[in-house]
């Protein structure tokens, strides 16, 4: 492969080679408020994946170097994300044998491995449309299910206490059960953080809330000289340094549901991250591949897992406040890193007074935003069928748990995709006044041509269905007693071996009967798909029109028995 063609996998370092000077004081002003977004929400997202804090900062890191290098978009944003850290947590928890943060480390960095490896495969195979496997209300169900078990999860820690229950039910029970060890000092910095979370942005989006949290909570934590014998949990002082890269591995007994737990995390972080890269780019007049969004987002995940981290997103959030402070290029984010990477080293100990209820406050304000209650009322007014969907994904999220519950949401889309195709929509249609062909109810200034069926299938015939498109024919020919049937086919995307048999055998059939089908707008590639079938030895090659009044003719011309 020549030069030429390698660079394209790594367009962030060709675009660094065109850099241009003038960009530098815009990039340093954006990446130095990323990096205070990306601090508290690293460490929190952690805790939120089980992990400890500091394995957030090494995440952020790692996923930001590789993505400039790998990635097309100029000011996509990666990190840790508070729809992953969950499925993060419900993956590794059942493959611990004990509460060793080494060994969950290890499975989280080898989840990342995985991910990263499935995203690039998806990426070199042009197969970025499976992120779409997960249909809109599913998704919107299953987000707003992840948001209640986050807020379930994180009550404890937010008044001062801890359970050892599991399963979102149980939680509740416990939670309930345990609420006489709240720890009121605790309680009061959770509290205070989630009102300065929900108030800030309401008076001034200019500073990040969350960074006002963390410095606020931080400091009068250390002001009052609070710590766990005050029942005040803290972070304490992170690790000094950096990781060594090494390769993430436990056992090969995991490798399996790790994979299992890869396939659905990556569904659900594709689809945001190739729409929160095409949108910002289409804002900014840019263009980007998704093939190379998922390349990207695949190796800053293998970064992320070599470097004691976990599996990462795209951010809207994060990316929108990189385009607000005027990031010009990927260099944004390699300043944002390179100012995380100098809290560890030089100032490791700057937020070891912060105090977890704080992080508790931050995740469930992170959980809030993944509620969309205005989705549910918008399904409602068009289509109250979605709600009971959307619904059905939160409820399996909830009782079933995050891993399992993605699963039934990706079982849940795929079984609506058949039934629409299973159980399609067909009508019939009738001339209106304006002389065209509708599918109406009978009505004043409608006709329906007595001895004539003028019928629409709209769906592709598969074999799933092509019964039910027989029984269906059959059943308005003897109702209608027709000798005509005029099939427009406009809709019909597809005929496969299996219904063009079904097919064959219902025209014959319906000719035994003195019957005959017409179609009319099939569409040629599909005429050549019968003909190489061999189905013309049975339907009629003249009994193909451009239109249904075409059609209609030859039936006058046929003789009596019609009236057109």
């Amino acid at each position: 492969m020549s030069s030429g063609g390698l660079l394209r996998f790594v367009p962030g370092l060709t675009m660094l080679s065109h850099y241009r000077r003038r960009w530098l004081r815009s990039d340093l002003i954006a990446g130095t408020v990323l990096a205070t977004l990306l601090v508290p929400q690293g460490m929190a997202y952690a805790g939120l994946a089980g992990l400890p804090a500091v394995t957030g900062l090494y995440t952020t890191v790692a996923c930001l170097v590789g993505y400039a290098v790998l990635g097309p978009s100029r000011i996509l944003v990666l990190g840790p994300d508070s729809a992953v850290s969950p499925m993060i947590l419900a993956a590794i928890t059942p493959l611990l044998v004990s509460r060793d943060p080494a060994a969950a480390i290890a499975l989280a960095g080898l989840l990342a491995v995985l991910i990263g490896l499935f995203e690039i495969a998806l990426g070199l195979g042009h197969l970025g449309f499976v992120a779409d496997l997960l249909s809109k209300e599913v998704k919107v169900g299953y987000l707003n299910g992840l948001a209640v078990v986050i807020v379930i999860s994180q009550l404890p820690k937010l008044f001062g206490f801890s359970t050892d229950a599991s399963g979102t039910l149980h939680e509740v029970s416990a939670f309930a059960g345990a609420l006489n060890h709240t720890n009121l000092v605790t309680l009061g910095f959770g509290l205070g953080s989630l009102v300065l979370l929900v108030a800030l942005p309401k008076l001034t989006r200019r500073v990040p809330a969350v960074l006002v949290v963390i410095v606020a909570a931080t400091a009068l934590s250390a002001l009052l000289g609070l710590s766990a014998r005050h029942g005040v949990h803290t972070v304490g002082p992170l690790p000094h340094g950096l990781p060594v890269p090494r390769l993430p591995f436990t056992r090969w007994s995991d490798v399996g549901p790790l994979f299992l737990a890869a396939v659905g995390i990556t569904l659900v972080s594709l689809t945001d991250t190739i729409a929160t890269s095409a949108g910002f780019a289409a804002r900014r007049g840019d263009q980007v591949s998704p093939d190379q969004e998922m390349i990207a987002v695949g190796g800053a995940n293998i970064a992320a897992g070599l470097f004691q981290g976990f599996a990462v997103s795209s951010s809207a959030s994060r990316t929108a406040v990189a385009e607000q402070a005027g990031a010009r290029s990927q260099l944004t984010g390699l300043i944002g890193a390179a100012i995380v990477v100098l809290l560890l080293v030089f100032f490791n100990g700057l937020l070891s007074s912060l105090p977890q209820t704080a992080l508790a406050a931050v995740i469930i304000g992170a959980a809030w935003t993944l509620l969309d209650v205005a989705a549910l009322r918008r399904y409602w007014r068009v289509r109250p069928s979605a709600v009971v969907v959307s619904l059905t994904a939160t409820v399996g999220v909830v009782l079933l748990g995050v891993l399992e519950g993605i699963l039934f949401a990706m079982g849940l889309s795929i079984l609506l995709f058949f039934r629409s195709n299973w159980w399609p929509h067909g009508v019939v249609l009738r001339r209106s006044a304006d002389r065209g062909w509708h599918a109406q109810e009978p009505d004043v200034g409608v006709d329906e041509i007595p001895g004539v069926v003028v019928f629409r299938w709209e769906a592709p015939l598969f074999f799933a269905n092509a019964g039910i498109f027989a029984r269906t024919l059959t059943s308005l020919v003897h109702e209608k007693q027709a000798r005509w049937v005029v099939l427009q086919c406009e809709a019909i995307t597809d005929i496969d071996v299996s219904a063009a048999d079904a097919l064959e055998d219902l025209d014959r059939r319906l000719n035994d009967e003195g019957v005959h089908i017409l179609f009319v707008e099939l569409r040629a590639r599909l005429h050549h798909q019968l003909d190489r079938y061999g189905k013309f030895t049975t339907l009629d090659r003249e009994h193909f029109y451009p239109s249904v009044d075409a059609a209609l003719d030859d039936v006058r011309r046929a003789g009596p028995g019609t009236s057109v």
